[in-house]
């Protein structure tokens, strides 16, 4: 099934230092002076933004732009500032395209930034857990400011860190003429964990007390540094939100047709001066444009397995327990492939020539994109998810899609995990969850879509606003992320108890509104696990 799944992406992928007062600085300083918005990092003093509740610190840089020389090279230390530097702004994202709602466009590769969100006071004094966020956005979209951290930073009493790491070409080329470990991105973010072991004190958190949480390719970033051998000691346990650890990355060899065809789409196959120089001299823009979309060129964005800084691949140091073994917190959204569908109306990919946006998806296209998925398996899928079932093609899709590509792979990397560590498995199922606030209108319900769950999270601006319910579930939400991220645990008094995953039991939590919205569901058995694993893989 290899070979069809290559042909369906292919078609759907477009779619130690302490705080000071202003004005000077004290060691060890107290709550009272924290609130005054300065704190000391060890390259300088930064000021932030004191509101009522948080304090924010935006666009603090934790390395060194990479530019010139340092473009494809592993991130360096940043360097010393005099006087107080400004953190009431966001630093630039790293150079991508436009995207999502949640994303916006950057020709910048000054972009190894980070942000901390705060409560104003320490509850009896003592270091607050961190949580360090990595972005989605299949690596080549998203920023880490998208993603304010008040929401928890207040609801759950911890210290909120967000991060830019290079995207695209530019955190992911591999090519022996280029060097380095490919995976420059990634060493961006085991630079962001550095900087928090050895700063976050100023901002009241305890470096010893660290969750990495991510989303989607953010998900797939925590997998890969639970394998990677420098990330060991950086972190103390995982969130992994609507992605498993189990497909096999590329390998280095694998990414070598894709990165010749980026390499002659620049024009750089065959220069005299040779091609790592010829790349050096492209713009970001012209790298990003070269590369495209998803689906859209040969070369791929993403980590890549081999050589010292993953030697081993995730899904097989998680399937043999050789990872770091921390607490883990893993789950998926209801209906994770609805945003896909929405993202084939956006791009009008389903539109007949001269059809006006916003085009549905037809029984025919239902039809093709599951032929391209599941070739001479497609018959059984459409037998299992039959269209009259569903209001739309679109659900149906959608249907069959979240059960093949998110369900059955969580479900079995959480088996997975819990063998080693303490796991704790979730379902975000608010099928009224808000969506986008600038979009067109969708022609089928989104419901619990990818990336559904991050508005009762964050706080953020691209979505429409929370109910009276769901910011009841909201609180539920930033309860138990923010008690996993105090106790490697979710359970604490006032919310609903939460019973850690076995393979025997399976173990799901249910995250919705409504009377008895929180508590267990038959995950296999809504998901259709059973079905999926009868197929051969």
């Amino acid at each position: 099934m290899a070979k069809s799944r290559k042909r369906w992406w292919a078609l759907t992928a477009l779619a130690v230092a302490a705080l000071v007062p202003v004005g000077g600085v004290l060691a060890g300083a107290s709550d009272p002076e924290r609130a005054s918005g300065v704190a000391r990092t060890g390259q300088g003093l930064v000021r932030g933004t004191v509101t009522a509740d948080h304090l924010s610190f935006l666009g603090i840089p934790y390395a060194a732009a990479p530019v010139g020389e340092l473009r494809w090279r592993s991130p360096q230390p940043a360097a010393a500032w005099s006087g107080v530097r400004d953190a009431t702004r966001p630093g630039p994202g790293c150079a991508q395209l436009a995207g999502l709602p949640t994303d916006r466009p950057s020709v910048s590769e000054d972009c190894l930034y980070l942000n901390v969100t705060t409560p104003p006071t320490r509850r009896g004094g003592k270091p607050l857990p961190v949580v360090v966020w990595l972005h989605g956005g299949h690596f080549f979209l998203g920023q880490g400011d998208t993603w304010g951290g008040r929401t928890m930073a207040v609801g759950g009493d911890v210290v909120v860190v967000t991060v830019n790491y290079r995207l695209g070409p530019l955190g992911f080329l591999t090519r022996p003429d280029v060097g380095g470990s490919g995976n420059f991105g990634l060493e961006d973010q085991q630079a962001a964990l550095r900087w928090v072991r050895a700063n976050i004190a100023a901002f009241g958190g305890d470096p010893h007390n660290v969750t990495l949480a991510g989303q989607s390719a953010g998900a797939t970033s925590v997998c890969t540094n639970l394998a990677a051998p420098d990330s060991a000691g950086l972190f103390h346990r995982a969130i992994l939100q609507s992605n498993s650890c189990s497909t096999p990355l590329r390998t280095r060899r694998e990414t070598a047709a894709g990165a010749d065809a980026l390499v002659a789409a620049v024009g750089c196959d065959g220069d005299a001066a040779g091609v790592a120089t010829c790349l050096r001299g492209r713009s970001a823009q012209e790298l990003i444009e070269a590369a495209g979309y998803p689906g859209q060129s040969a070369w791929e964005a993403g980590p890549v397995v081999g050589g010292p800084m993953l030697p081993v691949d995730p899904a097989e140091a998680v399937a043999t327990g050789r990872f770091h073994r921390v607490p883990i917190l893993i789950g998926v959204t209801r209906d994770e492939y609805r945003a896909q569908v929405w993202g084939m109306e956006r791009t009008g990919m389903l539109c007949a020539p001269g059809q006006e946006m916003p085009c549905a998806l037809t029984a025919e296209q239902h039809r093709e994109q599951l032929g391209a998925a599941f070739g001479a398996q497609t018959s059984k899928v459409t037998a299992r998810y039959p269209l009259a079932s569903y209001g739309t093609p679109s659900e149906a899709l959608s249907a069959a899609m979240t059960d093949f590509q998110y369900a059955r792979p969580v479900l079995e990397t959480a088996a997975q995990f819990s063998r080693y560590v303490p796991t704790f498995m979730y379902e975000f199922a608010d099928r009224e969850a808000p969506f986008f606030t600038e979009t067109a209108p969708v022609s089928f319900p989104t419901g619990a879509y990818h990336t559904a769950e991050l508005s009762y999270l964050f706080a953020v601006d691209y979505a429409r606003p929370l109910s009276a319910a769901q910011q009841r579930l909201s609180a539920v939400l930033a309860g138990y992320w923010t008690t996993f991220a105090h106790h490697g645990d979710p359970n604490r008094r006032g919310l609903p108890s939460w019973t850690r995953f076995d393979a025997r039991s399976g173990y799901v939590q249910r995250l919705a509104t409504g009377p008895g919205g929180v508590g267990r569901t038959d995950f296999a058995r809504e998901h259709q696990v059973a079905f999926w694993r009868s197929l051969p893989s």
